[in-house]
């Protein structure tokens, strides 16, 4: 049982809810798939393999690199890529996304819509906005698959930041909310941990919600007043490899794949 097989089976299962398929679809954009291709990848140009369908022309991703060798009879090429530069790269073709076909429990066919929804989910860019916090404190009750999905997005976010709290605010004007504060965070980090938040709130199935963000340099005093009072969520330090592996298609933001 894989995470997407999960998450898969917890929105098909009787009295599943909107926040389940939302859940299953931030499972999909956070984990790496292999996406069977025609040929062997040239750089970052990709082509995909297209089967026609009955309903419309599929590419195939698996979640096991022991899946597609199942549904293939043997090796075939592939890219390993995030689920969300799939949809993505994807999102406008005309072309559905078949997910584990015939070999897992998870199997299911993603209309172009679908893909096109997503990727305008994953788009969406946090707004900044200007507040001045004068008070905090611990964090209400939240939602408990919220607190899992903020836990799910920080785990995969090591070496962003050093530390990160959640803390309930209160602003400038009487405005109350919650705040998640990253400290020491990386240089240019900021707008992906600005953006985990936002997809943890999006996928979670929370209703009216929101947190803010900041980033907080160790040495600033309202750190200590946060990390006193707030919710701590580990980052764990990746482990480096000795020697970097090169880049696989898609890893690199400013060099998307391509598709032919």
């Amino acid at each position: 049982m894989t995470p997407l097989d999960a998450a898969h089976a917890a929105m098909e299962r009787d009295g599943a809810d909107e926040a389940d398929r939302l859940r299953f679809f931030g499972c999909l954009a956070d984990g790496e798939f292999f996406l069977l291709l025609e040929e062997e990848a040239v750089g970052s140009d990709l082509k995909p393999r297209i089967f026609p369908l009955e309903d419309g022309p599929v590419v195939l991703i698996f979640d096991l690199e022991e899946r597609m060798a199942e549904f293939t009879g043997g090796i075939a090429p592939y890219a390993a890529l995030p689920g969300r530069v799939i949809a993505q790269v994807l999102a406008g073709q005309g072309v559905g996304l078949g997910v584990n076909l015939g070999v897992a429990p998870s199997q299911m066919i993603l209309p172009p819509e679908a893909l096109e929804w997503l990727s305008g989910m994953l788009e969406t860019a946090p707004e900044e906005v200007e507040a001045r916090p004068v008070a905090f404190y611990a964090p209400g009750d939240l939602p408990e698959r919220l607190i899992e999905a903020v836990t799910g997005k920080l785990a995969r976010a090591g070496g962003l930041a050093a530390a990160a709290f959640l803390v309930a605010v209160r602003y400038q004007g009487g405005a109350k909310g919650h705040l998640m504060a990253f400290i020491d965070a990386a240089e240019g980090a900021e707008a992906a941990l600005a953006r985990a938040i936002r997809e943890a709130l999006a996928f979670s199935g929370v209703e009216a919600g929101m947190i803010d963000v900041v980033f907080l340099v160790g040495s600033d005093p309202v750190a200590g007043q946060v990390a006193r009072v707030g919710r701590q969520f580990d980052l764990p330090v990746p482990v480096r490899p000795e020697r970097p592996a090169p880049a696989a298609p898609g890893t690199d933001p400013a060099r998307p794949p391509k598709l032919r």
